[in-house]
């Protein structure tokens, strides 16, 4: 089976230190994880908005990217870097948090709505929605959303969140080489951190 052609993958979140820990910066964690496994630096790209780093991932070169226009404005420097790059939509991976999912969850798919995240929904103002997305769960908000992804998790989700962006960055070789279902069947079959013993 024939993986897919990813060649350039952005996690979202928001610049600042007060942001650093906080759930909504779940895709910024993401990427910054990938970086470091497979040797890739950061470095400001003004021209982007962002932060972009060059991977090499087997036998696969990618872009790493971290759009630093807070996140309900992230289309527009992904579809500056994707237009440099001649990088199509279906070329474009996207790691970010997951109110749907609780902490410990992580999924991988193609295209769809927003799901009330503004980082996807001006994505897909931008770009459309045929990019793919690693969703990583954050948990539902007792009350506002906002305020929950903003505020950072207990010591529990936030370990668990970790293990997430693990599994995502474990996955993405997997993609790139043996293609999507096989990734899906892989990330999707991981046990719920509930039935762990």
């Amino acid at each position: 089976m024939s993986g897919v052609s990813l060649k350039l993958i952005v996690g979202l979140g928001n610049p600042g230190e007060e942001y650093l820990r906080t759930r909504h910066n779940a895709g910024f964690w993401f990427v910054e994880e990938l970086a470091r496994r497979h040797g890739g630096v950061f470095r400001r790209e003004p021209k982007h908005q962002g932060e972009l780093a060059r991977a090499r991932i087997g036998e696969y070169d990618v872009w790493l990217f971290k759009p630093m226009t807070f996140m309900n404005r992230s289309g527009g420097p992904t579809q500056s870097v994707a237009t440099f790059y001649k990088v199509l939509p279906e070329e474009i991976l996207v790691g970010h948090d997951e109110l749907d999912f609780p902490p410990g969850v992580v999924k991988l798919k193609q295209g769809g709505g927003a799901a009330g995240n503004n980082g996807i929904r001006d994505l897909i103002a931008n770009l459309g929605d045929a990019f793919w997305r690693l969703r990583i769960g954050v948990g539902k908000p007792p009350a506002t959303g906002i305020d929950h992804v903003l505020s950072r998790p207990s010591v529990v989700d936030e370990k668990l969140i970790h293990e997430c962006v693990d599994a995502a960055a474990d996955i993405v070789p997997v993609i790139l080489e043996h293609g999507a279902q096989v990734a899906m069947n892989r990330l999707h079959s991981r046990r719920p951190p509930a039935e762990e013993s």
